[in-house]
């Protein structure tokens, strides 16, 4: 008997020690139940805090530096470092640490003091009768009130109030701001007043347009910056940014943006989450764009603006241009001279410049025309007027036969852009910027075309002297046919008089890049042997090998009797050797010997994604989430290579045989021998070679060999529908309307009926949802002018549902079936096809 009171005794302990925790909780202390959400029964006293799931962000109670004010707010929940992203009650603070922060039955956030005194409310009435509510702090660092109206249907709750509708001084990704016809923004960031007081300062953020939109920095009711008019890349008055370790990079704000109802809604997207990368307005009114530095403990600083005098608002006046780097930084330009010109004397530019000569177009009975002088790498001047549809030509005609037109510009994604008012804030924005058009009297001009055309004789016989020393020398070095290859040949030579194994402490290296002995390669292939051969593309052979370490290696070497080869060798290993992402593949080093020339890669256990995705059999291991998670992977690091990589790199081959999938199915985009690096402030380029594969090409790099981010985006686009269907677009064939795979998902689309299409292996009912919404962004990927496509990020943060509602697409170019190949029939087939010398190349691993 006394045993058994002492084990009921025993048993009773966890019992008493529950009770003692409720008692304990309702007295508000966290000892025995941690708060993750804030309900009208479970609210946050100070200190006490919440943390998102991905433990991130924080929310909480906090005192700015050099204040004992007390505020509710939203801070990167780091151990060495606190930033705050959000403030509850920033102009009614708590002057002691008795604030709380709760939640009504109506959805109300409040905050309120020891004295049960409101200081702050989320201030929202909704006309529906919620049976629960609650606030969480989501991963994205967004604080959302939901409301559930039913308890059948626990996951449709209604988003009541939001933070991130709300912003203090901190842009995150994915945020949303909504700007009304008289271009204020209803909810845009403010500064804070100073560094300890996070009242509303003196500056804002805001824009001038709804329909050519560009961001703008107040002071007050006074522009103190803007960024030149968004063209669907980047914003093209914005400025590069010198990290100070030779890596230049540029602030280009992606976003996708809605106009309707004399309102304009944005939202941003593309920062990367993961290296809590943000913008933030500063007191001083700066804006900076921001990322963790984890090496190094502390924030790195991406770009910022304004980052110099001449990025100022109208700092040197109308028709007066600034150059940071000429003292003095500002001068009237050309034909224009100061207004005030004993105020241009002491620096004072703010009046601006005047026209030394009248134009012609204003002078009755005048036979001579105006001209155009061209100004390059500009920031654009305040106040364009947008004219769509147009080509260069028509632009500068239509501004010459207009006499208020005093600029013209033209962007290849606008098209073009004019000026009718007098042209203020211009600058020279070298290395970025585009070319500005200033119209002038011909008296003006004079000099100027006489100056020109001199010296484009001198650069047409200086063409003409190097052309002829380049053939002489070619001809003489025909026999080798090394020619492309000679100065990276020769670098390799002197760093390298012999290969060394891998793994040997005196390896060379080739911008620090492992070089390989041949033998070695032969012995771990088992001297190339057909049964260690993993795939065949257009320049080569892609092998398995085991070095003698164990290592599993890919090695593709390169064709002899390719006559690209070497100049796709040189580039893969010029752009691969610098790239380091998770889904990118990882070059481990090459080989160079005689006629020999090989990458070796990391071993890819799954082959290539196409092995998989057009298998009957092996399709069927790759469920949903499984499909999903390689398209995110994919876009990641497409992403990687167009925004967040040194340089923007356009991959021009993006398809499932170059997409490699390690042992957890986990992508890794490979074969950058088509790959070309754009630097300065390029977006667009042309080429007479167009080379890739029919089906992935976009209809202006396959017809017109121009090729951009969203050439990369039309191959994507290809490869999620590809993703959907289980169906290769090369092999597709639907005879009723002779319809490409493209044309065929386009045309269901319109009648309701892209279900039909989905692999049946991942039909699945519940599935159906996310399923089409994929299929959908694939089509608004694919669609025939580039700038209807969306960019990288914005195609993530369409698919993660960050943007929620997604627009139409319209009619693919190549929705009709033009070329029938049979890709099965020879692996290493090449067809040649247009004036552009197009080269195809089967769907098979390289």
């Amino acid at each position: 008997m006394t045993i058994i009171r002492q084990s009921n005794s025993i048993k009773m302990v966890p019992v008493y020690a529950f009770i003692l925790c409720i008692f304990i909780f309702q007295l508000g202390s966290q000892f025995c139940l941690a708060i993750n959400s804030i309900t009208p029964t479970h609210f946050l006293k100070d200190p006490e805090a919440i943390v998102s799931n991905n433990s991130l962000f924080k929310l909480g109670f906090f005192s700015p530096p050099n204040s004992k004010n007390r505020y509710v707010g939203i801070w990167y929940n780091h151990p060495t470092v606190m930033d705050v992203v959000w403030v509850a009650n920033r102009n009614n603070p708590l002057l002691d640490s008795g604030g709380l922060l709760s939640l009504s039955a109506d959805g109300n956030l409040k905050v309120s003091n020891a004295r049960n005194e409101t200081l702050w409310s989320s201030n929202v009435t909704y006309p529906a009768a919620y049976l629960s509510v609650a606030a969480q702090l989501l991963d994205s660092g967004n604080l959302v009130v939901q409301g559930s109206t039913s308890k059948d249907d626990p996951g449709n709750d209604t988003n009541i109030w939001q933070s991130f509708e709300h912003p203090t001084d901190t842009i995150l990704p994915n945020m949303r701001f909504v700007f009304t016809q008289n271009f204020s923004s209803k909810s845009g960031p403010r500064a804070w007043n100073s560094s300890s007081d996070p009242s509303d300062g003196r500056f804002s953020i805001g824009t001038s347009s709804l329909g050519l939109f560009q961001v703008l920095i107040r002071d007050g009711d006074q522009l103190h910056w803007r960024s030149g008019p968004w063209n669907g890349n980047i914003f093209i008055g914005t400025r590069y940014h010198n990290t100070g370790n030779g890596n230049i990079l540029v602030n280009t704000g992606s976003f996708s943006q809605e106009g309707a109802g004399g309102m304009l809604s944005v939202v941003f997207a593309g920062a990367n989450e993961t290296s809590m990368s943000h913008y933030a307005l500063n007191y001083q009114g700066t804006m900076t764009q921001t990322w963790w530095d984890d090496r190094n403990k502390n924030w790195g600083l991406l770009w910022k603006a304004p980052d110099n005098d001449c990025d100022i608002y109208g700092k040197c006046g109308e028709f007066g241009s600034c150059s940071p780097n000429n003292p003095p930084i500002c001068s009237c330009l050309k034909g224009f001279e100061p207004k005030n010109k004993e105020e241009w004397r002491r620096g004072n530019w703010t009046s601006g410049c005047v026209r030394r000569k009248q134009l012609q177009c204003n002078v009755t009975g005048s036979s001579k025309q105006d001209g155009f002088l061209r100004l390059q790498m500009m920031k654009v001047p305040d106040n364009a007027e947008l004219y769509t549809g147009l080509g260069i030509d028509q632009c500068r005609n239509t501004c010459l036969t207009n006499c208020s037109c005093l600029a013209y510009a033209y962007d290849t994604q606008l098209t073009c852009l004019r000026w009718s008012r007098n042209l203020i804030d211009v600058a020279d924005l070298s290395p970025t910027g585009i070319d500005l058009y200033l119209r002038l009297a011909q008296s003006e001009l004079g000099n100027f075309k006489k100056n020109r055309t001199i010296i484009e004789l001198t650069v047409i016989l200086g063409t003409a002297v190097i052309a002829a020393i380049v053939w002489f020398l070619w001809r003489r070095s025909r026999s080798k046919s090394l020619l492309p290859s000679l100065s990276f040949m020769n670098t390799v030579k002197k760093k390298a008089t012999q290969p060394f194994a891998f793994g040997d402490k005196n390896q060379a290296m080739i911008d620090e890049l492992e070089m390989l002995k041949f033998e070695k390669l032969d012995e771990a292939t088992d001297g190339f042997h057909e049964r260690n051969l993993l795939g065949r593309g257009g320049f080569g052979q892609v092998y398995k090998g085991i070095l003698e370490d164990g290592k599993e290696i890919a090695v593709k070497r390169l064709s002899r009797a390719s006559g690209q080869g070497i100049e796709e060798f040189m580039n893969e290993v010029a752009l691969i050797s610098k790239l380091q992402h998770r889904n990118l593949v990882k070059l481990l080093g090459c080989c160079i010997e005689g006629e020999e020339k090989m990458l070796i890669y990391e071993y890819m256990p799954n082959k290539s994604l196409d092995a998989f995705l057009f298998d009957p059999e092996k399709g069927e291991h790759l469920d949903w989430q499984k499909r999903f998670n390689i398209i995110e992977g994919v876009c990641r690091g497409l992403l990687y290579l167009h925004r967040d990589s040194r340089l923007k790199i356009i991959h021009r081959d993006l398809k499932p045989s170059n997409i490699l999938l390690d042992k957890d199915h986990n992508p890794k985009i490979s074969d950058f021998g088509m790959a070309r690096i754009f630097g300065g402030n390029k977006d667009q380029a042309s080429t007479q070679r167009v080379v890739g594969t029919y089906g992935y090409m976009s209809p202006e790099y396959a017809m017109e060999g121009h090729f951009s981010e969203k050439s990369d985006v039309f191959s994507l686009g290809t490869l999620l529908i590809e993703m959907v269907t289980g169906k290769k677009n090369n092999n597709f064939w639907h005879h009723e309307d002779s319809l490409s795979l493209l044309g065929y998902a386009w045309k269901l689309w319109n009648e309701n009926n892209v279900v039909s299409l989905i692999d049946p292996s991942i039909s699945a009912v519940h599935l159906q949802a996310d399923i089409v919404r994929c299929m959908q962004v694939g089509l608004l990927c694919v669609q025939e002018f580039a700038k209807d496509r969306p960019n990288v990020s914005t195609v993530i943060s369409m698919l993660v549902r960050d943007i929620m509602d997604l627009p139409d697409p319209k009619q693919p170019r190549f929705s009709q079936r033009q070329i029938h190949s049979n890709t099965e029939s020879s692996p290493t087939s090449e067809q040649t096809a247009s004036t552009n010398y197009v080269t195809t190349t089967c769907l098979t691993a390289r």
